[in-house]
């Protein structure tokens, strides 16, 4: 019997697992032929592009409602070493090391929040990247009505205004609202000369009209010096005094890039060919944020979930391809967009990689909903044909978008 192990279980991660799946279905190779299991450390599917919201009951996936019906193993624990020659992978569970054997493997771990070597920033400020991470948070909003009043008692720093961010900023007012803080002070800062500045400036223009209507305070060109549970110290010794730090400033790849014998990108992330192969060792594949791959053969993909899922279909379809002597597909995605929720206010979509805006307000919100609470989600009905169909390596149509 020949073993498929796929680590992660994320957007790139579960998809890799049901892409080959649905592959190994299409020959009619059985489990006791070809065997799938993921390495995950918890039992779920996260939908973490959603932990900016209030409301967390919806953002995750039970693992095995998906998993269960199409007969791919999951194995509970952190992913260590990889022994490329032996071909195994080192487990930590709950009950002790596991040794996984492969014959292929898919790496598709993900992505984690950056925290650099400021004092005080592990201890004092919150982040949303992990459910856990953003349900400590809402629990601290929700009694912030109740604290003692002080400087900066009711005031949330929201640091780095990339678009996790400045999702996390639009939402915040409603969420102090919600939580009987009437008098709340919301202020994204930023270490560049913008807000949102990768977003180009004609979406930056519809994202200044939002934070202003919606009262954030904006501050570009900071630097953080020290983090401490009344708030943050500027280079140069100005203060921010604020009860409620969050943590938003940049992404890299699972450390697990690290083992692996090529070069990184400044991200963390290692080069895969167009099948999603680490060229040079036999039988890896990487998709999702620890893979840099040309989706369009001249654009590098970026770590969302918008390349990650289709990243994960095409992954899981190689490697059995690849297990099983098939002729393996290209990695094509012909479109771009960015959708950025901006609150009560509404939302900004932009098409291509120039960001160009063609929706905003009402419109690019119903478009922001419809990605995030459905587009995004596995098949939750347990039906095994409908989870197979789903991971069929092809482009999904791009969101519904304004003539």
């Amino acid at each position: 019997m020949k073993n498929i192990v796929v680590v992660g279980a994320g957007f790139a991660g579960l998809w890799s697992a049901v892409g080959a799946a649905r592959k190994l279905d299409e020959l009619g190779v059985g489990a006791d032929e070809v065997g799938i299991t993921v390495v995950n450390r918890d039992s779920w599917h996260a939908i973490r592009v959603r932990n900016y919201e209030a409301d967390l009951d919806a953002v995750r996936v039970p693992l095995a409602d998906v998993l269960d019906p199409i007969g791919v193993g999951r194995v509970e624990g952190e992913a260590g070493a990889i022994d490329l020659v032996e071909k195994r992978l080192a487990v930590e569970t709950a009950n002790g090391p596991v040794v996984l054997p492969y014959h292929g493997l898919v790496l598709a771990a993900g992505s984690q929040l950056h925290r650099p070597d400021i004092p005080g920033l592990r201890q004092h400020a919150f982040s949303i990247d992990t459910h856990g991470e953003a349900a400590l948070l809402e629990a601290h909003i929700q009694k912030l009505g109740t604290t003692p009043q002080g400087p900066g008692a009711r005031t949330v720093l929201i640091i780095g205004a990339g678009l996790t961010g400045i999702e996390a900023a639009c939402e915040m007012p409603a969420r102090l609202a919600a939580a009987g803080v009437g008098d709340g002070r919301v202020i994204l800062a930023d270490s560049g000369r913008h807000i949102g500045s990768s977003m180009g400036a004609e979406a930056r223009s519809v994202i200044e009209k939002a934070t202003s209507q919606l009262a954030i305070e904006c501050r570009t060109g900071i630097e953080v010096a020290a983090v401490d549970g009344d708030g943050v110290t500027l280079a140069g010794g100005a203060r921010i005094e604020a009860r409620t730090v969050v943590w938003t400033a940049g992404m890299r790849a699972n450390p697990m890039t690290g083992q692996l014998p090529v070069a990184r990108d400044r991200l963390g992330r290692v080069e895969v060919d167009q099948f999603l192969r680490l060229e040079g060792i036999d039988g890896v594949f990487v998709a999702g944020d620890m893979a840099r791959a040309k989706v369009d053969g001249k654009h590098a993909s970026v770590m969302s979930c918008q390349h990650g899922r289709p990243m994960g279909r095409f992954a899981g379809h190689n490697v059995v391809c690849d297990l099983l002597g098939q002729e393996p597909l290209a990695l094509d995605i012909d479109y771009y967009v960015t959708c950025v929720d901006l609150g009560p206010w509404g939302a900004v979509l932009t098409r291509g990689w120039e960001r160009k805006v063609v929706a905003e307000g009402a419109d690019a919100k119903e478009i922001k909903r419809t990605i995030n609470r459905q587009r995004i989600y596995p098949p939750r009905s347990g039906d095994r044909r409908e989870i197979l169909d789903a991971a069929a390596p092809v482009i999904q149509a791009p969101p519904r978008q304004p003539d």
